[in-house]
């Protein structure tokens, strides 16, 4: 493996989940506050991952024609003009502001979305599963500073609170920016056979079974955690009045519940196979759903989104390495781009749905909506269990 590549990687996945986790966390909080209508609470949020969705197949069109490298600089560029951006929006008090704000740092998340993939063209295939599980560990560090800095850099610029948490966050992306520079070549990027193989025409990839079910599962992971990761802050901070301490605490512990299954989540797919994996994991959001359905105490919100965490993780490595078996690295970039803009334009709905729907019916109604779709990502994934190995294509 080129444990160079992952290492760095592993890294400036710690610096963009710091930065990611502190724009949830602070999202709903920040909008609630600026918006002069409640229900737009989540809406910065929302254009977060509009923008995800928007740019995830420039992305990779652009690393297509320039490479990883000098995309994942110009993702860290981007970041560190929407921290310096959301920073003076908190100090105009102009919500408009913070929303572009938070939109551009949904550019950054969409050339962060890429690194996983830059892992696993790092890789021998036999180590795909590890090496993308590999790099998602850096969100645990994110978990960890991302809260913290939410939490101690609240009052650090006065009148303008959490300005100072947002330019701490710049200046980490500004680090990001050039450890870029030091990335080493992609393997696909330099073997002759990844531009030499003949391309199938994009609908013959898209429309594989097993790649609609990988695309499902991604889709789905990223929807319902969206759906009520988004929610949780507004509902316990502006809802239920838990602390900003507790609110951050919880997102934290959800976040740790995400990335500290990375591992263990690369080897269960080695032993087990992605289906069965995939499977835990929806289940996993399936008792987050039940959690959560029975109080609104603080333990309940604790142990719902660790649940909702886990679950996450399980679904959405085992559906990400399942979709890296359905093309070859010659149809990598549009393969991803239709994955990525598919994850992402849901995930944007999702956290806009969040905050109209916990403005007009409330936690429980919320907490019941992710059920039918978790049902039938079961049923798809029970659908293919004997013909996954028989579709994948060689890479």
């Amino acid at each position: 493996m080129h444990y160079r590549n992952l290492s760095l990687l592993i890294v400036c996945q710690f610096i963009s989940a710091t930065g990611a986790i502190a724009v949830v966390t602070l999202g709903g909080i920040i909008g609630a506050t600026l918006a002069e209508n409640q229900a737009f609470a989540t809406f910065p949020v929302s254009m977060m991952v509009l923008c995800v969705a928007a740019v995830a197949i420039p992305a990779a069109m652009l690393m297509k024609r320039v490479g990883r490298k000098a995309g994942f600089a110009f993702g860290s560029l981007s970041a560190i003009v929407a921290m310096l951006l959301a920073a003076w929006s908190l100090q105009q008090q102009n919500f408009w502001l913070f929303v572009a704000a938070a939109g551009m740092v949904g550019i950054n998340m969409a050339f962060t979305q890429q690194y996983r993939f830059a892992a696993a063209e790092s890789v021998e295939p036999a180590f795909v599963g590890r090496a993308i599980s590999m790099v998602l560990l850096g969100a645990i560090g994110g978990a960890i500073v991302g809260p913290e800095l939410v939490i101690r850099g609240q009052f650090w610029i006065e009148g303008a609170p959490y300005a100072g948490t947002l330019l701490a966050v710049a200046c980490m992306y500004v680090f990001q920016f050039f450890l870029f520079f030091m990335l080493g070549p992609i393997q696909a990027e330099v073997d002759g056979n990844s531009v030499d193989k003949e391309q199938r025409p994009l609908r013959d990839v898209v429309r594989q079974r097993v790649f609609m079910v990988a695309v499902r599962g991604v889709v789905v992971a990223y929807g319902v955690m969206s759906f009520i990761m988004t929610a949780t802050p507004i509902s316990m901070h502006i809802h239920d009045d838990f602390s900003i301490a507790d609110t951050a605490s919880v997102i934290r512990s959800h976040v740790l519940g995400m990335y500290v299954p990375s591992l263990v989540s690369g080897y269960l797919l080695d032993r087990f196979g992605t289906t069965k994996i995939m499977s835990i994991g929806a289940m996993c959001l399936l008792v987050s759903v039940t959690i959560g359905i029975q109080d609104r105490s603080f333990m309940h919100y604790w142990s719902a989104l660790i649940v909702l965490g886990v679950g996450w993780n399980f679904l959405y490595v085992g559906a990400t390495t399942m979709l890296t078996h359905t093309y070859s690295m010659s149809e990598r970039f549009k393969a991803q781009a239709v994955n990525d803009f598919s994850v992402f334009g849901m995930s944007a709905l999702a956290s806009l749905l969040a905050g109209t729907v916990m403005f007009l019916y409330g936690w429980t109604t919320l907490i019941f909506l992710p059920i039918p779709a978790l049902l039938l990502i079961l049923i798809a994934l029970y659908s293919v269990r004997n013909d996954i190995q028989t579709r994948v294509v060689a890479t």
